[in-house]
Protein backbone atom coordinates (compact mmCIF):
# COMPACT_ATOMS: atom_id res chain seq x y z
CA UNK A 1 0.00 0.00 0.00
CA UNK A 2 0.96 3.62 -1.07
CA UNK A 3 0.28 6.61 0.46
CA UNK A 4 -0.41 9.77 -1.33
CA UNK A 5 1.70 12.64 -1.47
CA UNK A 6 0.66 16.24 -1.75
CA UNK A 7 -2.76 15.20 -2.96
CA UNK A 8 -5.13 18.34 -3.97
CA UNK A 9 -9.17 17.60 -3.62
CA UNK A 10 -11.54 20.50 -3.80
CA UNK A 11 -14.36 20.17 -1.32
CA UNK A 12 -17.89 20.35 -3.07
CA UNK A 13 -19.84 21.84 -0.10
CA UNK A 14 -23.61 21.03 -0.75
CA UNK A 15 -24.69 22.16 2.31
CA UNK A 16 -25.44 25.48 0.67
CA UNK A 17 -27.51 24.00 -2.25
CA UNK A 18 -30.61 25.76 -0.71
CA UNK A 19 -34.06 26.13 -2.98
CA UNK A 20 -33.85 29.27 -4.94
CA UNK A 21 -36.06 32.06 -3.88
CA UNK A 22 -39.80 31.46 -5.91
CA UNK A 23 -42.95 33.60 -6.29
CA UNK A 24 -46.34 33.20 -4.77
CA UNK A 25 -46.54 29.33 -5.37
CA UNK A 26 -49.09 28.18 -8.19
CA UNK A 27 -50.91 25.00 -7.43
CA UNK A 28 -49.60 22.15 -9.16
CA UNK A 29 -50.85 20.06 -12.11
CA UNK A 30 -50.74 16.25 -11.87
CA UNK A 31 -47.53 16.43 -13.80
CA UNK A 32 -45.88 18.76 -11.68
CA UNK A 33 -43.87 19.08 -8.55
CA UNK A 34 -43.49 22.43 -6.93
CA UNK A 35 -41.25 24.75 -8.31
CA UNK A 36 -39.65 25.07 -4.93
CA UNK A 37 -38.09 21.68 -5.40
CA UNK A 38 -36.33 23.15 -8.70
CA UNK A 39 -32.48 21.68 -8.77
CA UNK A 40 -29.82 24.27 -7.93
CA UNK A 41 -26.45 24.70 -9.78
CA UNK A 42 -23.95 22.01 -9.02
CA UNK A 43 -20.42 22.34 -9.61
CA UNK A 44 -19.55 18.97 -9.88
CA UNK A 45 -21.84 17.91 -12.91
CA UNK A 46 -25.66 17.72 -14.01
CA UNK A 47 -26.02 14.29 -12.26
CA UNK A 48 -25.08 15.30 -8.79
CA UNK A 49 -27.48 18.16 -8.77
CA UNK A 50 -30.27 15.38 -8.38
CA UNK A 51 -28.72 15.06 -4.84
CA UNK A 52 -31.72 18.11 -3.77
CA UNK A 53 -34.42 15.58 -4.57
CA UNK A 54 -33.21 12.73 -2.76
CA UNK A 55 -35.10 12.67 0.47
CA UNK A 56 -32.41 12.41 3.23
CA UNK A 57 -33.39 9.32 4.99
CA UNK A 58 -32.60 7.32 1.97
CA UNK A 59 -29.26 5.13 2.55
CA UNK A 60 -27.62 4.02 -0.85
CA UNK A 61 -27.61 6.21 -3.61
CA UNK A 62 -26.02 5.38 -7.48
CA UNK A 63 -24.98 7.16 -9.89
CA UNK A 64 -25.15 6.29 -13.75
CA UNK A 65 -23.76 8.78 -15.98
CA UNK A 66 -24.97 7.89 -19.44
CA UNK A 67 -23.57 11.44 -21.07
CA UNK A 68 -20.07 11.15 -19.58
CA UNK A 69 -19.89 7.82 -21.12
CA UNK A 70 -20.72 8.87 -24.29
CA UNK A 71 -18.30 11.63 -24.30
CA UNK A 72 -15.57 8.83 -23.23
CA UNK A 73 -16.12 6.92 -26.21
CA UNK A 74 -16.49 9.48 -28.93
CA UNK A 75 -20.38 9.79 -29.38
CA UNK A 76 -21.39 12.86 -26.73
CA UNK A 77 -24.30 14.22 -29.13
CA UNK A 78 -25.73 10.44 -29.80
CA UNK A 79 -29.75 10.08 -29.41
CA UNK A 80 -32.35 8.13 -30.17
CA UNK A 81 -32.10 9.64 -34.06
CA UNK A 82 -28.89 7.99 -34.65
CA UNK A 83 -28.82 4.81 -36.62
CA UNK A 84 -29.46 1.89 -34.79
CA UNK A 85 -26.03 0.70 -35.12
CA UNK A 86 -24.08 3.27 -33.90
CA UNK A 87 -26.25 3.44 -31.19
CA UNK A 88 -26.06 -0.10 -30.52
CA UNK A 89 -22.57 -0.30 -30.93
CA UNK A 90 -22.33 2.27 -28.01
CA UNK A 91 -24.42 0.45 -25.45
CA UNK A 92 -21.92 -2.92 -26.50
CA UNK A 93 -19.18 -0.43 -25.35
CA UNK A 94 -20.81 1.25 -22.36
CA UNK A 95 -21.55 -2.40 -20.83
CA UNK A 96 -17.91 -4.10 -21.55
CA UNK A 97 -15.58 -1.45 -20.99
CA UNK A 98 -18.11 1.16 -18.17
CA UNK A 99 -19.89 0.94 -14.73
CA UNK A 100 -23.58 0.63 -14.80
CA UNK A 101 -25.17 0.60 -11.81
CA UNK A 102 -28.43 0.59 -14.14
CA UNK A 103 -29.02 -0.75 -17.58
CA UNK A 104 -31.62 2.35 -17.66
CA UNK A 105 -35.51 2.64 -17.13
CA UNK A 106 -36.11 2.95 -20.91
CA UNK A 107 -33.06 -0.05 -21.72
CA UNK A 108 -36.06 -2.14 -22.89
CA UNK A 109 -35.60 -0.70 -26.78
CA UNK A 110 -38.72 -2.89 -27.65
CA UNK A 111 -41.11 -0.94 -25.92
CA UNK A 112 -40.17 3.02 -25.87
CA UNK A 113 -39.26 3.99 -30.01
CA UNK A 114 -43.19 4.65 -30.70
CA UNK A 115 -43.11 7.26 -27.65
CA UNK A 116 -41.07 9.10 -29.64
CA UNK A 117 -37.71 8.84 -27.18
CA UNK A 118 -35.47 5.39 -25.97
CA UNK A 119 -32.41 5.50 -23.58
CA UNK A 120 -30.57 7.00 -25.83
CA UNK A 121 -31.92 10.24 -24.94
CA UNK A 122 -31.06 9.74 -21.10
CA UNK A 123 -28.14 11.95 -19.88
CA UNK A 124 -28.26 10.29 -16.58
CA UNK A 125 -30.23 8.31 -14.08
CA UNK A 126 -29.94 7.85 -10.36
CA UNK A 127 -31.54 5.67 -8.29
CA UNK A 128 -32.16 5.68 -4.29
CA UNK A 129 -33.24 3.09 -1.88
CA UNK A 130 -34.05 3.62 1.70
CA UNK A 131 -36.41 2.80 4.89
CA UNK A 132 -39.53 3.99 2.42
CA UNK A 133 -38.63 2.51 -0.93
CA UNK A 134 -37.20 3.07 -3.63
CA UNK A 135 -37.03 6.14 -6.15
CA UNK A 136 -35.26 7.83 -9.28
CA UNK A 137 -34.44 10.61 -10.74
CA UNK A 138 -33.75 10.56 -14.94
CA UNK A 139 -32.64 13.17 -16.68
CA UNK A 140 -33.22 13.81 -20.63
CA UNK A 141 -31.16 15.44 -23.17
CA UNK A 142 -32.23 19.16 -23.04
CA UNK A 143 -33.81 19.60 -26.58
CA UNK A 144 -36.10 16.47 -26.19
CA UNK A 145 -39.65 17.33 -26.15
CA UNK A 146 -40.53 16.48 -23.33
CA UNK A 147 -44.30 16.01 -24.23
CA UNK A 148 -43.60 12.85 -25.07
CA UNK A 149 -42.53 11.67 -22.03
CA UNK A 150 -45.57 12.98 -20.14
CA UNK A 151 -47.99 11.23 -22.71
CA UNK A 152 -45.40 7.80 -21.28
CA UNK A 153 -45.68 8.55 -17.86
CA UNK A 154 -49.07 6.48 -17.41
CA UNK A 155 -47.30 3.83 -19.06
CA UNK A 156 -47.08 0.31 -16.60
CA UNK A 157 -43.68 0.54 -16.51
CA UNK A 158 -43.75 4.27 -15.19
CA UNK A 159 -46.67 4.11 -12.66
CA UNK A 160 -45.99 6.53 -9.71
CA UNK A 161 -43.59 8.62 -12.08
CA UNK A 162 -44.15 12.50 -11.90
CA UNK A 163 -42.56 14.60 -15.39
CA UNK A 164 -40.77 17.97 -14.46
CA UNK A 165 -40.77 19.37 -17.71
CA UNK A 166 -38.76 22.37 -16.95
CA UNK A 167 -35.78 20.36 -15.62
CA UNK A 168 -36.68 17.58 -18.51
CA UNK A 169 -36.53 15.16 -15.67
CA UNK A 170 -38.84 12.40 -14.86
CA UNK A 171 -38.91 11.51 -10.89
CA UNK A 172 -40.46 8.86 -8.28
CA UNK A 173 -39.81 8.96 -4.82
CA UNK A 174 -38.25 12.11 -4.17
CA UNK A 175 -38.37 14.76 -1.40
CA UNK A 176 -41.45 16.08 -0.70
CA UNK A 177 -41.61 20.07 -0.63
CA UNK A 178 -39.64 21.02 2.72
CA UNK A 179 -38.28 17.70 3.47
CA UNK A 180 -34.76 17.16 4.41
CA UNK A 181 -32.56 16.15 1.46
CA UNK A 182 -29.27 14.39 0.46
CA UNK A 183 -27.75 17.96 -0.77
CA UNK A 184 -28.05 19.74 2.65
CA UNK A 185 -26.76 17.26 5.28
CA UNK A 186 -23.42 18.46 5.90
CA UNK A 187 -21.82 14.67 6.43
CA UNK A 188 -22.19 14.53 2.29
CA UNK A 189 -20.21 17.47 0.64
CA UNK A 190 -17.14 15.35 0.31
CA UNK A 191 -18.42 12.55 -1.03
CA UNK A 192 -18.59 13.79 -4.62
CA UNK A 193 -16.21 13.16 -7.43
CA UNK A 194 -16.11 15.72 -10.58
CA UNK A 195 -16.24 14.03 -13.62
CA UNK A 196 -17.45 10.40 -12.13
CA UNK A 197 -19.27 8.34 -14.95
CA UNK A 198 -20.69 6.56 -11.91
CA UNK A 199 -21.03 6.29 -8.10
CA UNK A 200 -22.35 4.66 -4.73
CA UNK A 201 -22.89 6.51 -1.97
CA UNK A 202 -23.85 5.00 1.30
CA UNK A 203 -25.13 6.13 4.01
CA UNK A 204 -22.87 4.50 7.26
CA UNK A 205 -20.56 1.79 7.73
CA UNK A 206 -20.91 -2.00 6.05
CA UNK A 207 -20.70 -4.59 9.06
CA UNK A 208 -17.88 -6.68 8.73
CA UNK A 209 -19.65 -10.22 8.12
CA UNK A 210 -21.45 -8.20 5.16
CA UNK A 211 -18.03 -7.26 3.81
CA UNK A 212 -16.56 -10.80 4.15
CA UNK A 213 -19.54 -11.99 2.81
CA UNK A 214 -21.82 -15.24 3.38
CA UNK A 215 -19.27 -17.77 2.89
CA UNK A 216 -16.94 -16.53 5.28
CA UNK A 217 -15.40 -19.16 8.24
CA UNK A 218 -14.56 -18.15 11.61
CA UNK A 219 -11.10 -18.73 10.30
CA UNK A 220 -11.35 -15.84 7.85
CA UNK A 221 -13.09 -13.29 10.04
CA UNK A 222 -9.89 -14.09 12.52
CA UNK A 223 -7.46 -12.97 10.50
CA UNK A 224 -9.25 -9.37 11.53
CA UNK A 225 -8.04 -9.93 14.94
CA UNK A 226 -5.07 -7.88 16.10
CA UNK A 227 -3.30 -5.54 14.21
CA UNK A 228 -5.97 -5.26 11.99
CA UNK A 229 -8.74 -5.55 14.52
CA UNK A 230 -11.20 -2.92 13.26
CA UNK A 231 -12.49 -2.13 16.89
CA UNK A 232 -9.05 0.39 16.75
CA UNK A 233 -11.27 2.03 13.74
CA UNK A 234 -12.98 4.84 13.25
CA UNK A 235 -16.52 5.65 13.03
CA UNK A 236 -17.89 5.96 9.12
CA UNK A 237 -20.68 8.09 8.61
CA UNK A 238 -20.96 7.87 4.90
CA UNK A 239 -18.43 7.00 2.23
CA UNK A 240 -18.75 6.47 -1.89
CA UNK A 241 -17.11 4.79 -4.61
CA UNK A 242 -16.92 6.45 -7.82
CA UNK A 243 -15.52 5.07 -11.36
CA UNK A 244 -14.06 7.15 -14.15
CA UNK A 245 -12.19 6.01 -17.37
CA UNK A 246 -11.76 2.44 -15.77
CA UNK A 247 -10.40 3.63 -12.85
CA UNK A 248 -12.01 4.07 -9.09
CA UNK A 249 -12.12 6.03 -5.93
CA UNK A 250 -13.91 5.74 -2.91
CA UNK A 251 -14.33 9.13 -0.44
CA UNK A 252 -14.58 8.38 3.15
CA UNK A 253 -14.37 11.84 4.49
CA UNK A 254 -11.21 14.29 4.90
CA UNK A 255 -8.53 14.01 7.70
CA UNK A 256 -9.34 10.65 8.22
CA UNK A 257 -6.66 9.17 11.06
CA UNK A 258 -7.73 5.62 10.17
CA UNK A 259 -7.33 5.45 6.82
CA UNK A 260 -3.62 3.60 6.47
CA UNK A 261 -4.99 1.49 8.71
CA UNK A 262 -8.25 0.73 6.55
CA UNK A 263 -5.75 0.23 3.80
CA UNK A 264 -3.78 -2.31 5.41
CA UNK A 265 -6.68 -4.25 6.31
CA UNK A 266 -8.33 -3.99 2.69
CA UNK A 267 -4.66 -5.61 1.84
CA UNK A 268 -5.03 -7.87 4.18
CA UNK A 269 -8.31 -8.77 3.85
CA UNK A 270 -9.24 -12.98 3.71
CA UNK A 271 -9.93 -14.42 -0.01
CA UNK A 272 -12.73 -16.56 1.36
CA UNK A 273 -12.98 -20.23 -0.32
CA UNK A 274 -15.94 -20.24 -2.92
CA UNK A 275 -17.15 -16.85 -2.76
CA UNK A 276 -17.25 -13.75 -4.35
CA UNK A 277 -15.38 -11.26 -2.48
CA UNK A 278 -13.46 -8.05 -2.95
CA UNK A 279 -10.83 -9.57 -4.79
CA UNK A 280 -13.37 -10.50 -7.47
CA UNK A 281 -13.89 -7.10 -8.40
CA UNK A 282 -10.53 -5.23 -7.15
CA UNK A 283 -6.75 -5.81 -6.95
CA UNK A 284 -6.06 -5.97 -3.33
CA UNK A 285 -3.54 -3.38 -3.34
CA UNK A 286 -4.77 0.56 -2.80
CA UNK A 287 -3.38 4.16 -2.64
CA UNK A 288 -4.48 6.13 0.32
CA UNK A 289 -4.25 9.68 1.24
CA UNK A 290 -5.92 10.50 4.87
CA UNK A 291 -5.89 14.23 4.05
CA UNK A 292 -8.43 14.34 1.76
CA UNK A 293 -9.96 10.61 2.90
CA UNK A 294 -9.93 9.14 -0.09
CA UNK A 295 -8.74 5.20 -1.37
CA UNK A 296 -7.28 4.35 -4.71
CA UNK A 297 -9.17 1.20 -6.28
CA UNK A 298 -7.87 -0.66 -9.33
CA UNK A 299 -10.91 -2.47 -10.59
CA UNK A 300 -10.17 -6.14 -12.71
CA UNK A 301 -13.53 -5.82 -14.37
CA UNK A 302 -16.25 -2.69 -14.81
CA UNK A 303 -18.79 -6.02 -14.06
CA UNK A 304 -17.34 -7.85 -11.48
CA UNK A 305 -16.07 -3.84 -9.79
CA UNK A 306 -19.81 -2.60 -10.14
CA UNK A 307 -21.35 -6.28 -8.22
CA UNK A 308 -19.04 -5.71 -5.97
CA UNK A 309 -19.40 -2.71 -4.89
CA UNK A 310 -23.60 -2.57 -4.56
CA UNK A 311 -23.09 -5.84 -2.53
CA UNK A 312 -21.03 -3.85 0.14
CA UNK A 313 -17.32 -6.36 -0.20
CA UNK A 314 -15.95 -3.76 0.69
CA UNK A 315 -13.22 -3.48 3.27
CA UNK A 316 -12.11 -0.40 3.39
CA UNK A 317 -15.48 0.69 4.62
CA UNK A 318 -16.19 -1.39 7.33
CA UNK A 319 -17.45 -1.05 10.82
CA UNK A 320 -15.71 -0.45 13.72
CA UNK A 321 -17.01 -3.23 15.58
CA UNK A 322 -16.99 -7.12 14.90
Amino acid sequence: MRTLLGAVLATVVLAGCGAPAVPPPVAPTPTEIPPSLALPAHPTGQAWRALALVPAEATVVTITDFDAMRARFGVPDLTSGDPAADRAAFWAQARAQAVLFTAGLFADGARWPDRGFTEDDVDWEVRFTGPHGSGYVVAFRPDLDMRRVQAARHAKALRGATVMAKEHLLVKGVAGEGDPVWAADPALPDLTDDGAESAYLRRGCVPVDDALGSGASAADKGTLIGELDPRNLDDLTAFSVSFADGLATARLGEDRGDLIARGQITEAWPVVKGSRGFTSGFRSDVLVDPSSGRVGLTPTSPQAAAAVTVADLLPFAICDRL
